[in-house]
């Protein structure tokens, strides 16, 4: 059986763009696993970051994938940060080549040390819900069963996204 999971993508070290690509091809190599939709890709100003930090490059991919649990998912997703990315685990916020989150894994929630799901600040950041909106605009928040769409609009607009062409 397929399960729909959402993962958003974000890069402000090197080649932005490319390093996007090049994690949609990682994830599309993911056993069991294809991807569905894939937003554009969007600029935006560093949340929760020292002042001077790179702006990043965002998406979401839609990955169908008959992976059994979203832990499954997860090793996968940190395996292609590290691995492909070179991705050294850090406390605190730090620029990256590559971040991969899994924001949904069908309509599970869970909470564990690992893995929080639907993603715990997924709502707070226009940077995930303009992109997840994109390409798939009714969706409802597992947690709250509001609309996405309604969440976003009570979000702040200092938080600056810019498509980009």
């Amino acid at each position: 059986m397929e399960t729909e999971a959402y993962i958003a993508l974000g890069s402000n070290l090197g080649d932005r763009e490319l390093n996007l690509l090049l994690a949609v091809a990682e994830l599309g190599k993911i056993t069991g696993s294809r991807i569905t939709a894939l937003s554009s890709f969007y600029e935006t100003a560093p949340v929760g970051m020292p002042e001077g930090t790179p702006s990043f490059y965002n998406a979401v991919a839609r990955l169908s994938t008959t992976l059994p649990s979203p832990f499954e998912l997860l090793k996968e997703l940190q395996r292609i940060e590290q691995q492909v990315f070179a991705r050294a685990a850090s406390s605190v916020p730090a620029s990256r080549r590559m971040d991969l989150d899994l924001l949904l894994f069908g309509g599970q929630m869970l909470e564990s040390l690992e893995l929080t799901l639907p993603h715990p600040r997924m709502t707070q950041r226009r940077f995930v819900l303009v992109p997840l909106l994109e390409i798939a605009p009714e969706l409802l928040d597992p947690a709250s069963g509001a609309p996405l769409k309604t969440l976003l609009t009570g979000l702040s607009a200092d938080q600056q996204i810019r498509i980009l062409e």
